[in-house]
């Protein structure tokens, strides 16, 4: 009966602790130009308002350098793995390989993350790919075995707004969605399995027209904040 009781407050201890939340965007636009922001911010005040207890750092990628993997990068990373120290580094492969450091621990301390794109030319901006490649890393977000890659990043959530100015999620242009698809693809990669799309299309559609574009992105956004 002891054992029992005492599962049942680790239980709820667990439910109620406060959860990281990483609140990432990619869209040189202001919230007022951009439909993918608009949806993002109401995402994300509907989660505070119902998570007050959980910690949100927003991370605006035009905001911050983001380093790029490049001869720096894969230099250092090629000292480290042959046994060197990192006070063994070049100062330019310090300032890289700690950066995307930072990155990565960043993203593996959070529990939930909520992406927020623009759909440019059929895929993600740069910006969002450069980021990407700053948790993607062998040994710390997922590791290779002898079945093939397996993700360690198991038991997180993420949202995934993309506004787009036609339609791709279904119909002839389905096969051209590079943007979405890859985000829940890489994510996936690393154990992230619980992702949720919130597509906004059509933005550049005479039909039906802005306003009911974002009253159907509202509707969506308070349908998946349920389960996040």
């Amino acid at each position: 009966m002891f054992e029992r009781i005492k599962k049942i407050f680790k239980k709820e201890r667990n439910v109620n602790k406060m959860k990281k939340v990483l609140y990432i965007t990619a869209n040189a636009k202001s919230e007022e130009q951009s439909f993918s922001l608009k949806a993002g911010r109401e995402f994300i005040d509907l989660y505070k308002q119902n998570n007050p207890q959980d910690e949100i750092t927003e991370i605006n990628l035009y905001d911050i350098d983001i380093p790029y993997i490049d001869t720096d990068v894969f230099s250092g990373w090629g000292k480290l793995q042959s046994g060197k120290s990192f006070d063994e580094l070049t100062d330019n492969e310090k300032k890289t390989v700690g950066k995307i450091n930072q990155f990565t621990d960043q993203f593996i301390e959070a529990d939930k993350y909520v992406f927020v794109t623009p759909m440019w030319n059929l895929s993600i901006p740069p910006k969002m790919k450069a980021y990407i490649d700053t948790f993607v890393i062998a040994g710390k977000t997922f590791k290779y075995t002898e079945n093939g890659p397996v993700g360690l990043l198991e038991g997180k959530k993420a949202v995934h707004i993309q506004a787009s100015g036609g339609i791709y999620s279904e119909g002839p242009a389905k096969n051209f969605e590079f943007g979405n698809s890859y985000i829940k693809t890489v994510l996936g990669f690393i154990g992230v399995n619980s992702v949720e799309s919130i597509l906004i299309e059509g933005t550049a559609q005479s039909e039906p027209g802005p306003d009911a574009i974002k009253a159907k992105a509202s509707e969506r956004v308070k349908e998946v904040i349920k389960g996040f």
